[in-house]
């Protein structure tokens, strides 16, 4: 296995991803659309790894398009990132996050039969589970009506995958993996890569950097009256490096394993729980700042507490979890300051 392709290559995890996959050895080629990345990241992944990905702008809707990017590259194994990820969004403009989502992965499994790429590794999310009954959260945890658009888009994607399977694998070779990611946060160690969310972050870490920058006057802490020991909601964080190796932990899994009828499902997370001030506190004891935060009333939708059981990633992809919470604060503020410096100076 040589070459892959990675949509979203440009984004918070695919970037990662890239890096990684290119340190190792693989030939990587980016698909991205730019909706929710930039494309100094290309220059950004080349001075970390010392070479250039290839690297197209695309949007994998477009069907003609994606079966010309297959025919030109044929990628021995596609890992695809690409998705609108927002949830309040999705639940105000719900076409859009089932036309996106869906019809890019319709493209991407045509472009994969039609040119004998054997390998797809599914980003996939914790969302599937809702709010558990019972923690920690294992493969076999049953999977609960989607509560927003973009959860059931990536309920109905696996299913699209189970389905495709079931057809086409008998007569070609065809694997996948759906990795359930949790909640990685962090940034790579260089500081030239990271979460850059465009307008109003809709995730925890990117809001604390960018009000400890002074880019956001204040952080809101939705509800502190939560079943939990602090009040605030729970998570598994784990950092981005760790979660982009386990991407080519699954594709060498599927080169010596085979996955019958059905896409192989992963949990990826660090199994602890870490709550929003567990978060702060490390951030401020790891850059220094006392951040400016107040509570706010809870969000509906919010799930009170969540966090991994990794136990079969560990033992069958062998892979685990590393690096500690203060190593993802520590590289997420290095990434914010890196970032504002860079932006300043163009200014």
């Amino acid at each position: 296995m040589k070459t892959i392709l990675v949509t979203g290559g440009l984004g918070f995890i695919g970037s990662h991803t890239v890096v990684e996959l290119m340190e190792q050895g693989f030939d990587v080629v980016i698909a991205d659309n730019l909706s929710n990345s930039q494309p100094e990241v290309v220059d950004n992944i080349a001075q970390i790894t010392g070479k250039k990905p290839a690297f197209e702008q695309i949007n994998l809707t477009d069907t003609e398009r994606t079966k010309q990017l297959f025919q030109t590259y044929k990628p021995n194994g596609v890992i695809h990132f690409a998705a609108f990820k927002a949830v309040g969004e999705s639940v105000q403009n719900p076409l859009k996050y089932y036309k996106n989502n869906l019809l890019s992965l319709i493209n991407i499994l045509e472009g994969m039969r039609e040119n004998h790429t054997d390998y797809l590794v599914f980003s996939s999310s914790c969302t599937v589970y809702g709010q558990p009954e019972k923690l920690p959260v294992t493969e076999q945890t049953p999977i609960k009506p989607a509560l927003s658009p973009y959860g059931n888009t990536k309920q109905v994607a696996e299913e699209i995958i189970n389905d495709f399977l079931k057809v086409h694998q008998k007569e070609h070779n065809f694997q996948a993996i759906s990795l359930r990611y949790f909640n990685p946060i962090g940034a790579h160690p260089s500081g030239l890569i990271g979460e850059l969310p465009l307008g109003v972050p809709d995730n925890l870490m990117p809001y604390i950097t960018q009000t400890a920058i002074g880019k956001r006057p204040q952080l809101k802490v939705f509800g502190n009256d939560y079943h939990t020991p602090d009040g605030t909601c729970i998570r598994d964080y784990l950092h981005v490096c760790d979660l982009a190796k386990a991407h080519i932990a699954a594709l060498n899994y599927m080169q010596t394993h085979q996955t019958l009828g059905q896409a192989e499902v992963f949990n990826l997370g660090t199994g602890k729980g870490f709550s929003v001030l567990d978060v702060i506190h490390s951030f401020e004891r790891t850059s220094g700042v006392k951040l400016n935060y107040e509570f706010a009333p809870k969000r509906a939708g919010d799930i009170e507490q969540i966090w991994a059981d990794p136990t079969k990633a560990n033992l069958q992809l062998g892979w685990k979890a590393e690096l500690s919470l203060d190593d993802m604060t520590a590289t997420a503020w290095k990434w914010e300051q890196h970032h504002f410096a860079v932006t300043s100076d163009k200014q």
